[in-house]
C-alpha cells in the first residue's frame, strides 16, 4: 500500500500504449530508472528488434489518496532525470 510521499516512475514503451510504472525510494533512482528505459528502448531501435518508438514517461508522487504527476517544488517544473543523475 502507498503512503504520503512514495515515489513511482510512469512509463509507456509505446505510445499509444498502456502505461506501467514502478516505486522508486528517490529522485536519484527515479532518474536511474528512466534513463536506463530510455535507452532500452532505444538500443531496440537501433537493433532492429522494434521498427519505430514513441516512448513516454514520467515521474508521480503519492499524495491525499492518489497518484499525482511530480513537480519540482522550487521551479514547478515537471521531473528532469537529467537534472537528478548526478545527485547523490
Amino acid at each position: 500500500m502507498s503512503k504520503q510521499g512514495d515515489l513511482r516512475v510512469w512509463w509507456i514503451p509505446q505510445v499509444p500504449g498502456k502505461a506501467f510504472s514502478v516505486e522508486v525510494r528517490s529522485l536519484r533512482e527515479a532518474a536511474l530508472l528512466m534513463d536506463a528505459l530510455a535507452k532500452y528502448d532505444l538500443f531496440q531501435f537501433n537493433n532492429r528488434i522494434k521498427p519505430d518508438y514513441a516512448n513516454a514517461g514520467g515521474l508521480e508522487v503519492f499524495e491525499e489518496g492518489e497518484w499525482m504527476g511530480w513537480d519540482d517544488p522550487e521551479t514547478g517544473d515537471y521531473f528532469d532525470p537529467a537534472a537528478h543523475m548526478e545527485a547523490s
